[in-house]
């Protein structure tokens, strides 16, 4: 089905809304399809207090939506046979070779090691810090710690940190449920040792460069800081700027950063997203430059969990429908959804609310970047999708 642009210019009036009501301060959107953009719309600003608007140039922090690119590296390495999906994560890091749970006060060895596979689909037992558990209290001080860290002359990183991440609690034993955590940072450490090159040089030199996206990266040079976002906090009198550094990220992205965090640590722009994203929808090729074989990419998008593991996700407020795996939300249940979709979409989001999906159905893809702490895929998030595919003929 094609889309419908003046159906579509609908969503010029949900962003200015979301900027008028105080959700957002900024945020601008884009739609693709058969790789030609059908729309772009920006609202409000990325600086409130200088009064300076979001722009198509506008550099965002991607938080969680740095994962499907982590994924994509493994993906690579995958089909390169250099990485075997039941290889145990410990032939990679030595610091996960002794792993173990804690039950009933008890320290149990795990009769299953930690695979590539497990933390592709969020099943390994790794988490993000939290109270509910040992392995989310102890997650949590190691993060704090490279947080306290990023500044100093010993920063933490990338390999180190997993390693001593290996040697933490798990939260379960690896295939026993599905929790969103750590894994795609453990990834990250995975892709730079089966490579042999730093994590962040891998994502440039075989993802970033050759896709053009020349403003993708761990952090944002000098010449490029007026181009990046401020961060915004909800509070009872309504946004704030926010200026801590949120699961080790740094704020102002300002130095280049030893911990390369695989599960959050990006920032890119709506137009080098763009790229990427139709990499993807085209089956690993964009613009003449080939990442991935069609193969690779249907396996990629078209996994998913176990049913026994499918009750875990659809806790999620916004994934009934979605199946997980290899770091993505993929559609199996439009009819289960909470916003209108098409089998076999997929994609993923950030903590800070920039979000995409691609539709190969409609061969179509739908970006959204906004920066607000706690985000997300938010109710404005489904008023898009909801205009989106209700403008499909």
């Amino acid at each position: 089905m094609k889309l419908n642009k003046n159906k579509l210019a609908r969503l010029e009036g949900v962003l200015q809304e979301m900027v008028n009501t105080g959700f957002v301060a900024g945020v601008n959107c884009m739609v693709l399809q058969d790789g030609e953009e059908q729309c772009y719309y920006e609202a409000g600003f990325r600086d409130t207090a200088n009064r300076i608007p979001i722009t198509r140039d506008t550099i965002f922090r991607l938080y969680s939506m740095t994962k499907p690119i982590t994924s994509t590296a493994v993906m690579m390495l995958l089909e390169e046979g250099k990485i075997d999906l039941l290889e145990p994560v410990s032939k990679y890091l030595p610091g996960f070779a002794e792993q173990y749970v804690i039950k009933n006060g008890m320290r149990m060895p795990i009769t299953h090691p930690v695979t590539i596979q497990h933390l592709l689909n969020m099943t390994s037992g790794l988490v993000y810090p939290g109270e509910n558990c040992a392995a989310e209290v102890q997650t949590g001080a190691l993060i704090q710690e490279v947080t306290d860290r990023i500044t100093s002359s010993e920063p933490l990183a990338t390999v180190e940190i997993m390693n001593r991440l290996g040697q933490l609690p798990l939260a379960f034993a690896p295939g026993e449920r599905w929790q969103y955590g750590t894994s795609a940072d453990v990834l990250g450490a995975v892709v730079e040792t089966a490579s042999g090159m730093r994590f962040g040089k891998f994502l440039s030199k075989r993802i970033f460069e050759p896709l053009g996206m020349k403003d993708t990266a761990f952090y944002v040079p000098q010449d490029k800081q007026a181009r990046l976002s401020k961060v915004y906090e909800p509070t009872p009198g309504g946004l704030r700027e926010y200026h801590g550094s949120h699961l080790a990220i740094q704020n102002r992205m300002e130095i280049e950063p030893a911990f390369e965090s695989g599960g959050a640590g990006l920032v890119s722009t709506i137009d080098d997203y763009k790229v990427f994203s139709q990499m993807l929808l085209h089956g690993g090729s964009f613009n003449g430059v080939t990442l991935l074989s069609p193969k690779t990419v249907e396996f990629m998008t078209g996994a998913h969990l176990t049913p026994a593991l499918q009750d875990y996700v659809n806790q999620w407020e916004n994934l009934p429908g979605y199946t997980y795996a290899n770091l993505l939300r993929i559609m199996t249940d439009p009819g289960a959804a909470v916003s209108m979709g098409s089998k076999g979409e997929y994609g993923w989001d950030g903590w800070l609310g920039p979000y995409i999906t691609n539709d190969p159905a409609n061969r179509m893809t739908l970006l959204i970047m906004q920066q607000k702490t706690g985000s997300g895929t938010t109710e404005y998030t489904r008023r898009i999708r909801n205009v989106l595919f209700s403008s499909l003929n």
